[in-house]
């Protein structure tokens, strides 16, 4: 079986990606923890579109 290693997402290092690295797709534990904590401080963020008025606040009754 071909070994397939990946760049892990955190130091673009090569990593195992199979079930013998428990850390996959991260190379170790290390980028694994840094992962999780760029995302418990909220430095990852998805975009989001801003409302628009075409969309109704909850419970606002409006005129069609």
């Amino acid at each position: 079986m071909i070994e397939r290693r990946v760049p892990c997402p955190t130091c673009r290092r090569p990593a195992l990606y199979s079930p013998a690295n428990p850390y996959r797709p991260f190379c170790t534990q290390r980028c694994r923890d840094a992962d999780l904590g760029a995302w418990a401080n909220e430095s990852f963020r998805l975009a989001a579109d801003p409302e628009s008025e075409a969309d109704p606040e909850p419970g606002a009754t409006g005129s069609h």
